[in-house]
Parts: C-alpha cells; sequence; structure tokens
C-alpha cells in the first residue's frame, strides 16, 4: 500500500496526542512517553498495546522527519481541500463532484474497485502527485511495494560521565519488526522460494486507463511485491520479518556529549521481504558526576586547597578521567585561578583530546586547634605590620 494512502488513513498527530502544530521537541517528547508506557517489555501478551507501540512508533519517524512530515501534512491537507470542494462526505472512501457535476469515487483513484484488467486494492497514486511531492513516479517495473525500507527506530541509554567521555560498549534491548530467522525475510517457507508474479511480470505494478488519464497501481494478485508465495513461512505467515526482542551491543565513541544520538546502520525495523531494514538511532544521555564538568572538549574540576598552599605553592595531585596527575601551583597564587593541564581532556574526533582546567578554592577550615588559632593570630600581626590591605583598592571608583 502507498505510503500516501496510509497517511489518509492515519491521523499521526491524534496517535501521539500533540496538535498539529506541535514543535519537534514536543513531539519527541510525547513517543518518549507513549513508547514506555506502550513498549511489549512493559505490557506483555497485550496485543493492543503492541499494536499501538507499532503505530506511535511509525508516527514519529513521520513526523520528527521534516521533509516527511512536509509530505505527510501536504498529502493531508490537499484531500481535506477537496473533501471541502467536494460532495462526498468522509473522503478519502466518499464522493466528490467534476466541474460538469458528475459524481466520481475517490476509491476509484486507488483501484479499490475492481478492474476488468484485474487491476484490485491497493492502488498507488504517487504517480499522479509524485511532482508536487517532489517524489517522482518510478520506472514501470523498477520500484515497489517490495522495495520499501523498513522505519527507522529510537530507543534510548544513559551512561556515566567517564563513559560518555573515554567511549565504552552498551547492550541495550530493542523489541521491534525484525527479519524473519525461519526464512530468512523471504517470507517462503524453507525449501521453497517467491516465483515471479505472473499479472505482472515481476513489476509489482500494472496500468490502466481511466477516461484521458492512465493509472499505475500495484498489482492486485501480489500486492505490489512482484512476486507470489505459494507456501508461506509458518513463522511469519509470508511477511518476511516478525516482531521479536533482541540485544544488540552499542559502541559508544569517545566524547559522546548529552542528547547525542548513534546511528547503528541496518538495526531498524526490517523491511518487507527482505528490503532493506531501518536504522536505529540510540539518544545518550550523560548522567552528572560529583568531580568532573564538561566544556566542549575540555573537562573541568575545582580543586580544594588551603591558604598556605596558595601562598607557599605546593605539588597536588589531580583526579582525571584515567587517573590522577600531579599539578604544580605556583606560589602566591590566587584564589580562583584556573590553571591548564593540556591534553587530559575528552577525546577529539580529529584526534588528540581537550584540557583538563583546573579552579583553585580555598578551603576555610571549621574548627582550629589552640596552637593553630596562635599561629594564625601571629601571622595576622605581621601581615598588618608589613602593611598588605586585602581592601585597599576595593570599593573605590
Amino acid at each position: 500500500m502507498a505510503p500516501q494512502r496510509e497517511w489518509l488513513e492515519q491521523d499521526f498527530y491524534k496517535a501521539l496526542g500533540v496538535a498539529p502544530d506541535a514543535s519537534a521537541d514536543e513531539i519527541k517528547k510525547a513517543y518518549r512517553k507513549l513508547a514506555r508506557e506502550l513498549h511489549p517489555d512493559a505490557n506483555p501478551n497485550d496485543p493492543a498495546a503492541e499494536e499501538r507501540f507499532k503505530l506511535v512508533s511509525e508516527a514519529h519517524s513521520v513526523l520528527a522527519d521534516p521533509a516527511k512530515r512536509k509530505e505527510y501534512d501536504d498529502t493531508r491537507r490537499m484531500f481535506a481541500g477537496a473533501r471541502g470542494r467536494g460532495g462526498g462526505a468522509g473522503f478519502p472512501g466518499g464522493y466528490g463532484t467534476t466541474a460538469g457535476g458528475q459524481e466520481f469515487n475517490i476509491n476509484d483513484l486507488f483501484g479499490d474497485s475492481a478492474t476488468a484488467g484485474g487491476a484490485g486494492a491497493g492502488g498507488n497514486f504517487s504517480d499522479l502527485f509524485g511532482g508536487l511531492f517532489n517524489r517522482g513516479s518510478a520506472p514501470r517495473g523498477n520500484t515497489t511495494t517490495r522495495n520499501r525500507r523498513g522505519n527507522d527506530l529510537e530507543t534510548e541509554t544513559t551512561l556515566s560521565f567517564k563513559e560518555a567521555a573515554l567511549g565504552t560498549s552498551k547492550t541495550i534491548t530493542v523489541t521491534s519488526s525484525a527479519p524473519c530467522t525461519n526464512c530468512h525475510g523471504s517470507g517462503a517457507k524453507p525449501g521453497t522460494s517467491p516465483r515471479v508474479c505472473p499479472t505482472c511480470n515481476g513489476a509489482g505494478v500494472v496500468s490502466r486507463n481511466q477516461g484521458a488519464f492512465g493509472f499505475s497501481e500495484p498489482c492486485s494478485d501480489c500486492r505490489g511485491t512482484g512476486s507470489k508465495i505459494d507456501d508461506p513461512c509458518p513463522v511469519c505467515d509470508g511477511d518476511g520479518a516478525t516482531v521479536r526482542t533482541r540485544p544488540i551491543t552499542v559502541r559508544i565513541p569517545p566524547g559522546v556529549s548529552d542528547g547525542g544520538r548513534i546511528r547503528l546502520a541496518g538495526q531498524g525495523e526490517a523491511g518487507l521481504r527482505g528490503a532493506p531494514s531501518g536504522d536505529l538511532y540510540v539518544v545518550v544521555h550523560v548522567s552528572p558526576d560529583r568531580t568532573f564538568t564538561r566544556s566542549g572538549d575540555d573537562v573541568k574540576v575545582t580543586l580544594p586547597v588551603s591558604f598556605a598552599e596558595l601562598v607557599l605553592g605546593t605539588t597536588v595531585s589531580v583526579p582525571t578521567l584515567d587517573g590522577s596527575v600531579g599539578l604544580k601551583i605556583p606560589a602566591n597564587t590566587v584564589d580562583g585561578r584556573t590553571l591548564r593541564v593540556r591534553g587530559r581532556g575528552v577525546a577529539k574526533r580529529a584526534g588528540g583530546a581537550g584540557d583538563l582546567l583546573v579552579t583553585v578554592k580555598v578551603a576555610v577550615p571549621s574548627k582550629l586547634d589552640d596552637a593553630a588559632v596562635e599561629a594564625l593570630s601571629k601571622y595576622a600581626a605581621a601581615e598588618k605590620a608589613s602593611g598588605f590591605d586585602p581592601r585597599a583598592n576595593w570599593g573605590k571608583s
């Protein structure tokens, strides 16, 4: 069945519970919420939930793609306009009126009424409106339903800060349509093979004339696949795909950021009867770290130091993503100064790595013993005698 006709039969905005003018973020948020609620793992042995899961996945695959969404909106808007100009309630499937007042049935465009030439249900009207959507009609006998690629899928995974910075491997579980393992996607019972459809000679489409117009539509005998299966696979009933849960190992490259998407080619929904599978996109969420934060390819850390260490200078061990490094703090370092350790940040795609940015911060003791108080008092007196005033220029314009 042509994608445009499926779009007329399904309200993807309603399926996701969003308005037709919803933003991309609203669509993504609605999809993720419904996908979690309807996922087969959360609703075992619930066919209704599984069907809704498939519907919201299809809705998201169309509405999340700007080009597909525009085509979907244009298709539905055009036929909604035709419904307003014509006389047929319930269009598509209803009737309109031609300029001469003669009624026509939109189903004739789709081939829902059998014809003398054997063309039947499921006609393809992309030949008629292909120019409008920049899809164009494929050469007859070339691209048919059997070539339809599977839908792209999206899932999520959560990483620690270090896993995202250094890279790792994660095993995720995906429940989706996948090639049937019994027939390997052919749809035919093992030991048999599909045969070329005699009606369309394997083209998958047939042509018929209606008045002054000629239409190409999927062959009703093979349902546009170009082949017939005499002995269907008992596992997938001839579809070549089944819904199953499968583990997938995802290699996370170093330096992935929060919200990043990793594409796994061919790991999405299975195509029809051996057609290419869609892709799987894994959205990465990075958990905050107690020690590190990130700025681009640089890693930032705040280092607690004492006042004496800043004044006298010292060398301190500073944690890094993969261990630690000795950092020299020069004498008379100002509180809040940031010191740079080159090459100890996040790996860059082009090679090399960012830097480790260490900001020193004086830690004030909450309690001192008598000896420390006495020593600090002597220091304060000596400091004053030296003429040092921390507020000498403070508050002056």
